[in-house]
């Protein structure tokens, strides 16, 4: 029989509903039970006893609001009735020891994947053409224009026929209601078109709004960024062009190139519009260039690679009230087996790190870290508060809507993701993962803005929950969405490759579900298996400009 109801920590005093609960419902758990005084929505809090005006919410087994209202036993908890609380009382950490997961079924698996000079290894190979401000976004998409179809890159039009479709019905003086519901016939299926160089999965051209104006740190950010992206093992190289004039100067991106790879020998080429002149030389110089580095980069083929060789991002977006307790601790297993293997994670996200800090304090391994962690957090949160927001304004209406309705009930879940193992290090955006382990990484919640940074540092998979449903991706790594309900999996199946609804359901443990997504993350390291992000091209690329972004 199917669980209706969770106490997910022995210290909690509510409940998580797992199935919509009438009013009157006898619900039991852990040997006590309780009737609900509302109908509770699936993925709501339900409370354990009365709960009085000012009394602390605790879930997860830590503080995560206060009530603002009496709230009896068995009623729902709501915006109107609970208020955003955490803990803020920081101490020195306690360096707790760690159990490994029994990782036998991997030791001796490999992935295959493109090796780098550096002895890096990527789970793709693109070529890069970025620029340095966004005064050169048009010749980056006129190279885009000229370039992505002739060489295969292109995609098919899925779309077109059946616009097709109904502008015909329009000339042939179609009405609103013919243009609105006349049945269009099927296209293909999205997919790349016959590849000039079949060893380079594409040419990815990325653009910003930045490079000059705002401030000196913001163009300096960037450029560390972009050289986090040209230095990425998934890189096989990349044409640059400059204006000439703007803040992120040149020379600032190959210093940062050279603090992230001193041994920098990929192909790289950096054109100067204001010293080239007009716009057709300049973008001539850079097809050749293009060309030339995309000849080199079909040179290097998939070669077996030990599993230590992949750094997983954790992220989580469009998150409901089961993203905690499915596909959160899920990849959170995921990424325990990975550091037992010798490989990295990225736990980013820090506003969604609110109220479970002395967690992580406690996990670091130095107490440098600590320290450097709490400033980065307290900083954050306090340019926050000085823009009149603040971490407890971080959830959206969906979240809200289906059950995160404080931020730190929203942390406490969206922590999950960075399992159990100690922290190796802690990185201030856009620094570079060099150590093997559980990285903190200081970005956004924002989706986009935060695997962008991710795969800046390294990620070269990234692992992306979600309860609402998000189309995000990367340009040069894949992103995999993982639902966290099989309901939204049945719904979205077109932008979802994995469900973890089956943890709600009963039907898997989330050590089970955490196996089945690193063998899933192994047969997309090696190129075995397209995610739906990158089957869709959904090249999502937004560099932080380090402002206030929850």
């Amino acid at each position: 029989m199917r669980q209706t109801i969770l106490k997910i920590h022995p210290n909690d005093n509510v409940l998580v509903a797992l199935v919509d609960l009438p009013a009157g419902e006898v619900i039991n758990y852990d040997g006590g039970s309780v009737t609900t005084v509302n109908p509770i929505q699936a993925k709501h809090k339900v409370a354990i006893n009365a709960i009085n005006a000012g009394d602390s919410i605790i879930m997860y087994g830590v503080l995560v609001g206060k009530a603002q209202a009496y709230i009896p036993a068995g009623g729902v908890l709501t915006t109107s009735n609970v208020k955003h609380a955490a803990n803020s009382t920081l101490t020195q950490g306690k360096h707790a020891s760690w159990q490994q997961p029994d990782v036998s079924n991997w030791a001796s698996r490999t992935f295959n994947g493109f090796h780098r000079p550096d002895g890096s290894v990527g789970t793709a190979n693109y070529w890069l053409v970025v620029p340095m401000v966004f005064c050169e976004n048009r010749n980056i998409e006129v190279l885009q224009e000229a370039l992505l179809r002739p060489l295969g890159y292109g995609r098919k039009k899925v779309y077109e026929t059946k616009a097709q479709q109904l502008i015909s019905k329009v000339k042939s003086g179609g009405s609103i209601e013919e243009v609105l519901y006349t049945e269009l016939e099927s296209s293909d299926v999205a997919g790349l078109e016959n590849k000039v160089f079949p060893n380079v999965d594409g040419i990815k051209f990325l653009t910003h709004t930045g490079g000059c104006g705002g401030i000196r740190q913001d163009s300096e950010t960037l450029c560390g960024l972009l050289a986090g992206y040209i230095t990425h093992p998934n890189v096989a190289g990349a044409t640059v062009l400059s204006l000439g004039c703007q803040n992120a100067q040149a020379s600032i991106l190959q210093a940062e190139i050279q603090k992230r790879s001193p041994n920098f020998s990929k192909p790289l080429y950096i054109l100067d519009q204001q010293t080239i002149g007009k716009e057709s030389d300049m973008v001539e110089q850079a097809m050749r260039k293009t060309l030339a580095g995309l000849i080199q980069a079909n040179q290097n083929t998939r070669q077996p690679a030990p599993l230590s060789k992949i750094t997983i991002g954790l992220e989580c977006g469009g998150s409901d009230g089961f993203s905690g307790i499915s596909a959160n601790p899920a990849i959170g297993y995921t990424s325990d087996l990975l550091v037992a293997l010798g490989g990295s994670v990225i736990l980013a996200e820090f506003p969604e790190l609110c109220g479970v800090e002395q967690n992580l304090i406690d996990r670091c391994v130095q107490e440098e870290d600590a320290q450097r962690f709490v400033s980065l957090v307290r900083t954050y949160a306090q340019r926050a508060e000085e823009a009149g927001s603040g971490f407890d304004m971080n959830p959206s209406p969906g979240n809200i809507k289906d059950g995160l309705i404080t931020d730190a009930i929203k942390s406490a879940g969206a922590a999950k993701k960075g399992g159990t193992s100690p922290v190796v290090n802690v990185l201030d955006y856009p620094e570079k993962v060099t150590k093997p382990g559980l990285n903190l990484l200081c970005t956004p919640g924002n989706d986009v803005e935060s695997t962008t940074a991710e795969v800046g540092s390294g990620a070269n998979v990234v692992l992306f929950t979600t309860g609402l449903g998000t189309p995000t991706g990367n340009p040069i790594v894949p992103v995999v969405k993982i639902a966290t309900n099989t309901n939204l999996y049945n719904k979205m199946s077109d932008i979802i490759d994995l469900n973890t609804g089956t943890i709600i359901e009963g039907e898997e443990t989330i050590e089970q579900a955490g196996a089945r997504i690193l063998d899933y993350v192994i047969q997309v390291a090696s190129g075995e298996v397209e995610v739906s992000a990158v089957r869709h091209g959904q090249d999502d690329f937004i560099p932080w400009k380090r402002g206030v972004s929850l």
